[in-house]
């Protein structure tokens, strides 16, 4: 049965999550096989990297079961993108920048899909907006924390978190403020978030440390 909410067309098809599940699964791959794990190690990293912002998006922000234990669709998604990011790591190492184009694909849709959900529970169009970015850089957080890299929303560098605020705090305000189709926000949405990653990547779209704002040199 459709879920419904005055401001919120429908919930989003899970097909939008388990698309950025398995890309995410494969950059989590590509990510765990540079540190030469073994397949246990590269299937905890893949299942954590694309599936973490979820467990957090419904474990605390949503208090519901996660959707990833309710559909078993998510462990075959996560399945088949370690087979792919195993198959294709030799490949993807020829190439420049193959992990950050496969994040900011993920990256979109998650934050999405999160938002969307937040929604559907009755959270705040503001509260939206947080947890759907917590759903799209949470399971990046979790996974460069267990290779031992520091993960790439603490440190100054191409646009990444604040490509997640606008697409999500898009979605939020086309689709709850004005009341756009659910999905064509979606694509809008995701449109404006990987847009804003790849040209970031591109141009080389920087953030600074908040210490030389002052002038203040870093320890």
């Amino acid at each position: 049965m459709t879920e419904t909410l005055p401001g919120v067309s429908f919930l989003l098809p899970i097909e939008f999550d388990l698309t950025a599940t398995f890309i995410a699964a494969i950059a989590a791959t590509w990510a765990a096989s540079r540190r030469g794990y073994d397949l246990v190690g590269v299937c905890v990293i893949a299942f954590v990297g694309s599936v973490g912002g979820g467990l957090i998006r419904d474990s605390v922000f949503v208090l519901q079961i996660p959707v990833v234990m309710q559909h078993s669709s998510y462990l075959w998604a996560i399945t088949l993108g370690v087979a792919a990011g195993t198959l294709s790591f030799r490949y993807a190492e020829r190439f420049a920048h193959p992990f950050e184009y496969a994040d900011a694909l993920s990256l979109g849709v998650y934050g999405i899909y999160g938002a969307n959900r937040a929604l559907i529970a009755g959270l705040s169009p503001e509260g939206a907006v947080l947890v759907g970015v917590c759903n799209a850089v949470g399971g990046g957080v979790m996974r460069d924390i267990l290779v031992r890299e520091e993960p790439i929303l603490f440190k100054p560098g191409q646009l990444y978190t604040l490509a997640a605020v606008s697409g999500c705090l898009a979605f939020v305000v086309l689709s709850h403020g004005y009341g756009m189709d659910t999905q064509q926000a979606a694509w809008i949405a995701i449109f404006v978030t990987l847009a804003l990653r790849l040209l970031a990547i591109r141009f080389n779209w920087v953030t600074s440390a908040v210490a030389s704002w002052t002038g203040a040199k870093k320890d």
